[in-house]
Parts: C-alpha cells; structure tokens; sequence
C-alpha cells in the first residue's frame, strides 16, 4: 500500500527520490575523497562540490524524517516493517555519509590551518632572515666605514710624511744658503778691510806728496831769495 505524501509523491516516491539522492551524494564523498588523497591536485577542495553533498544529504534526512512518519501510518504490520527497514536503511546510510562529510570538512579545516600556520612560519622566518641581513648589511658598512677611516688616516700620515720629508729638504737647503751667504758675507768683509786699508794709504800717499810739495816750494823759495 503507498501512502500519499502531502505536497505531492507517495511513501514510494519518495523512496525513490531519497536514493537517488543517496547515490550521487555517495558518488560526491568519494569524488572529493578522491581530490583529498589526489597527489597531482595537492589535496585541493572543491566548495561547489562539498557544498552539492551537504546539501543533498541533508535532503535525504528531511525525506527520511517523511518516510518515518508515513511509514507509521500503514496498517499492515509486514508492509510496515518492511517499510521501516527501509527508511532506517537509507536513514543510516545518510548518516554514514553525513560523517563521511564531517571527516573531510575536519581534515580539510586542518590542512587549511597547517597551511596558515605553515605561512605564519615562513613568514616570521622570512622576517627573522631579513632582520638578520640587515644586521650583516649594518655590520658591513661599520666595516666598510672603518676601513674608509683607516684608509683615510694612512693617506694622511703619508701627506704628513712627504710634507715633513719636504720642509726636512728645504731646511737643508736652507742651511747650505745661509752657510754660501756667511762666505759671502766673510769675503765681502775681508774686501772691505781692504778698502779701508787702501784708502788709508792713499790719503798717507797724498799727505806725504802735499807735505813734499810743500817742503820743495819753500827749498826752492829759500835757493832763490839766498841767490839774492
């Protein structure tokens, strides 16, 4: 006997519906086990797929809370159990896929936080590297900094010699000039020695003439005014 379902379909219909449903809600669990456990697709999920599933199964459970109640309803005992192993059937097995379900939503919500967790990781590690390159780039330039100033004091000290090596030259030179400058000096002092000597004995040599003169004249007066 098939009892008429409110809205449309008896107790059979809706049997059949349910399994149906059953089929391509097992075919969806094995299809995203499958991408589960599938190397070449990495684990990837398939939202539109999982969500068709969900969606059927819980279907499935509405028709079988129907069937539950219709299946209440025969009179006959035998159609009626045999009715209620039917539903409790098919209700068991949409609860099997049902858990099904729930353990790839929980593996697959794991691999997702693995994943974020996997990112944060490589993240902080990414930022730890950077920090430690920044401190080796900082390190390199206080070397590269140092090296500059020792490069710098030696250039330095370099200048300071040659400028010392030079005034040491000059100061040699400088020397020999002053000591060519005393023989100058010594010899223009000895010349003018000299001189004065020579000049000396030319106002003797004149005062000897203009004393000679002098003595002639007053010979040469006396001779004459005794000839008188």
């Amino acid at each position: 006997m098939a009892m008429a379902v409110e809205g449309g379909g008896t107790l059979s219909e809706i049997f059949q519906t349910a399994k149906k449903l059953l089929l391509r809600a097992r075919d969806g669990v094995e299809r995203l086990e499958r991408l589960e456990s599938s190397t070449s697709s990495g684990g990837l999920d398939s939202p539109e797929l999982s969500f068709t599933v969900k969606k059927d199964i819980s279907q499935i459970q509405s028709l079988c809370a129907e069937m539950d109640r219709l299946w209440r309803l025969i009179a006959a005992k035998p159609q009626r159990d045999l009715w209620k192993r039917k539903v409790e059937q098919v209700a068991e097995e949409a609860e099997s896929l049902k858990q099904s379900l729930d353990r790839y939503f929980s593996r697959n919500q794991k691999r997702m936080r693995e994943a974020q967790e996997r990112a944060e990781l490589l993240g902080r590690a990414n930022g730890e590297s950077a920090h430690v390159l920044r401190i080796f780039d900082e390190e390199a330039q206080a070397m590269q900094s140092v090296q500059n100033s020792k490069r710098m004091l030696q250039e330095s000290l370099s200048t300071g010699s040659a400028i010392l090596s030079k005034y040491s030259e000059q100061r040699e030179r400088l020397k020999n000039a002053q000591r060519k400058a005393l023989d100058v000096l010594n010899t223009v002092g000895l010349s003018n020695s000299v001189l004065r000597l020579i000049e000396r004995r030319n106002r003797v040599d004149r005062w000897i003439k203009y004393v000679g003169m002098l003595i002639t004249l007053a010979i040469m007066y006396f001779l004459v005014s005794w000839n008188r």
